[in-house]
């Protein structure tokens, strides 16, 4: 599932100056749960960017970026130490897990704590929607509004709804005010059972173009790829149209309905973290007794958590492929 990240009214403004088509990209528009931005498959090419994101959270990945294959395995060997927690000398399927769910929890919470800092003005142990609205862009001088031509004030406006009912979704006490947890909810809906219908009506109102309360083929693939200038579609987004038609329309009628559209961005019966220690440890167990040897792990150190040299070799693969 791809990850959806709160798009805040700020954001929002920028874009409308700034419009731009879908990006050219697999998920470019990364909807639902995932445990990276990136793409774990681009068509039938592997990714590691986004192994690197779940093994090690997105902001910590980006640092590994800049090591020797060198210093990249020292750091790694250190993480393998925290690991195994057991203190058995293997990594198990278990301890992967876990590991990764924290990662990915870590990355969260200080999202969450940066963003109650911001908007908490008065230091108090809720935000109001008041709080929010004065310190996003929609707290904008009414000079700078009008500046907006009228398609724009009626986007603007429609963020402010979706801001609305979210906040509604994630106020679970009712009281109009979010404390942390609750402010967890609304920045990070895909985390929260509760904030599924919310999440299915953003969706809804991003993809289902016609609004005809569907999602037809031609508009999941238009919410993650536009072809400009003649452009060739790419493989990815032919293996798109085959998960259309074998894994998103299940009932087979031409179009993904509400559940089914759950189904894809919040699937229930689909453990992300789980999904990806099995794809490590399968990538990475020589000896075939489905536990990780620090070695077996520091062997593949690139699947892991990457260098200089695996982004250096990445980056000319890229540049051969124009």
């Amino acid at each position: 599932m791809k990850t959806i990240v709160h798009l805040s009214l700020a954001c929002f403004l920028i874009g409308i100056v700034a419009a731009k088509p879908a990006e050219n990209q697999p998920n470019g528009n990364n909807r639902g749960h995932k445990l990276s931005h990136a793409d774990h498959f681009h068509g039938d090419g592997h990714n590691a960017d986004y192994d690197h994101d779940a093994f090690l959270g997105e902001e910590e990945a980006r640092t590994f970026q800049d090591l020797s294959p060198e210093e990249s395995k020292a750091r790694l060997g250190e993480i393998v130490d925290k690991i195994d927690t057991n203190n058995d000398e293997k990594v198990d399927v278990n301890e992967l897990k876990l590991w990764v769910e924290n990662q990915q929890k870590t990355y969260v919470f200080k999202d969450v704590d940066t963003q109650w800092t911001g908007h908490n003005v008065d230091g108090d142990d809720k935000i109001t929607f008041d709080e929010y609205n004065k310190t996003s862009y929609s707290g904008l001088p009414e000079e700078e509004l009008l500046k907006l031509d009228e398609a724009e004030q009626i986007d603007f406006k429609q963020m402010i709804r979706r801001d609305k009912r979210r906040w509604k979704a994630a106020d679970k006490d009712g009281d109009g005010n979010l404390n942390k947890e609750e402010l967890t909810a609304f920045l990070h809906p895909e985390e929260f059972d509760h904030m599924r219908e919310v999440v299915i009506d953003e969706t809804m109102e991003d993809v289902d173009k016609n609004q005809d309360g569907s999602v037809s083929l031609e508009e999941y693939i238009g919410d993650m790829f536009v072809a400009q200038n003649g452009e060739k579609e790419p493989d990815w987004v032919k293996t798109e149209r085959e998960q259309f038609s074998t894994h998103r329309d299940k009932n087979k009628d031409g179009k993904m309905d509400r559940e089914e559209i759950g189904d894809w961005i919040m699937p229930r019966d689909y453990d992300h973290a789980e999904a990806e220690a099995k794809h490590l440890i399968h990538e990475s167990d020589k000896d075939k007794d489905e536990k990780l040897t620090k070695q077996e792990i520091l062997d593949q150190y690139d699947l892991f958590v990457g260098s200089q040299v695996t982004d250096f070799g990445e980056a000319l693969i890229k540049h051969d492929e124009f």
